[in-house]
């Protein structure tokens, strides 16, 4: 199936702001002279008159004409989404996408087999020979390079979208991959799911190892926020010190000892805490800047 990842007519599979040209019995035409696309009736805001510039999507209607819509779509053509299977025909799944018309997923460009009630994630895109926006669920070809001011310890937004014997394959940022490794005693995010991640190493030939734990200062700031809120909670004080046992440690906070020895070595220096030998307290009131360490 030919395909390509940007518009093969102007505006195609994109939301853009189109001028009101002239009413017609169908609704409006928008655009300009070489360029005009139909907004139907039933998708003409109130007071919409000629000259207003209009914020609309343009998809293919049933006879691959131009047609526009004031609806929004949950993607569009070059992004990356997780959207629901609605039904299976005879050339492929059809996708929720947020348009009454749903989004076909040909059986070609499917890694395997979906039915409907399903999530998969897909990159939009348009079909060469139709002219319409269609989805592919195969997306390494679209994945850009890291960006070279990419640093490790960096917060990132991830999209995950395969499972492997090492972690999950994910989409960073919208626009690169990168590998979420499993980690002991975390249960794996599921496939299709949004999580803020973190750039664990990036390696020679320009993959990015990724983790949900924060590293380096972010990692010390989380766990920082995190016995706060414990302290808070618990009226003060916590039954846990820099020798409680990890197992303790990360049952009661959720935290590594690693990380908890840290965080509290940094409330110490900043005079919020005492440590006691199997106690955490605040100096009265949280946020005060005394304290002492017993």
């Amino acid at each position: 199936m030919d395909m390509r990842d940007e518009t093969a007519r102007p505006g195609i599979g994109r939301v853009q702001r189109l001028q009101v040209l002239r009413s017609v019995p169908m609704g409006l035409i928008l655009g300009h002279p070489e360029s005009e696309v139909l907004l139907p009736t039933r998708n003409v805001p109130a007071n919409a008159a000629i000259g207003d510039w209009l914020e609309v999507f343009v998809h293919g209607d049933s006879e691959d004409r131009p047609i526009a819509t004031t609806e929004r779509p949950i993607a569009q053509v070059g992004e990356f989404a997780r959207l629901v299977v609605v039904s299976v025909g005879a050339h492929g799944a059809f996708l929720d996408w947020g348009l009454a018309k749903d989004l076909l997923l040909p059986f070609p460009l499917q890694r395997e087999r979906v039915r409907p009630g399903e999530s998969v994630v897909v990159r939009v895109l348009l079909d060469e020979v139709s002219g319409r926006p269609i989805a592919t669920a195969k997306l390494e070809r679209f994945l850009e390079d890291p960006p070279a001011d990419l640093r490790e310890g960096q917060a990132v937004e991830l999209l995950l979208y395969e499972e492997t014997d090492l972690g999950t394959k994910a989409i960073v940022d919208g626009r690169f991959g990168g590998l979420l490794y499993f980690e002991p005693g975390r249960e794996a995010p599921a496939v299709g799911a949004f999580e803020t991640g973190y750039v664990q190493r990036i390696r020679k030939d320009g993959k990015v190892d990724l983790t949900l734990t924060p590293t380096g200062r972010a990692a010390v700031e989380n766990a920082r926020d995190v016995v706060l809120e414990a302290l808070a909670r618990s009226g003060g004080r916590l039954g846990l010190s820099d020798a409680s046992p990890p197992e303790a440690i990360r049952r009661t906070l959720g935290l590594s000892k690693k990380a908890f020895k840290r965080a509290i070595g940094a409330l110490y220096r900043e005079r919020r805490i005492r440590i006691g030998e199997d106690s955490t307290e605040s100096v009265g009131p949280l946020g005060s800047p005394r304290g002492e360490r017993d």
